[in-house]
């Protein structure tokens, strides 16, 4: 489990999208909120579009790719 500040907003449950990581307290997946903001929408634009979102659960989510990729396995391909 990746821990720390802000990501205990970040949760799975089985019963919630299929058990992929969402918002507490929503069903707004994580994979969303880094959708959205890949494809250019400003931090307020998402936090307008979902208003039931917080400034602090958008740095929860950028922690958390951050994190998931700080422990990522590379596995070098033979040439």
């Amino acid at each position: 489990m990746v821990s720390g500040m802000g990501v205990e907003r970040i949760v799975m449950d089985p019963e919630v999208l299929s058990g992929k990581r969402v918002m507490k307290g929503t069903r707004i997946p994580v994979y969303l909120i880094l959708e959205l903001l890949a494809a250019g929408m400003s931090v307020d634009d998402v936090l307008r579009e979902y208003p039931e979102l917080t400034r602090e659960d958008i740095q929860a989510v950028l922690e958390y790719a951050s994190r998931i990729l700080q422990h990522e396995i590379v596995v070098p391909l033979e040439a």
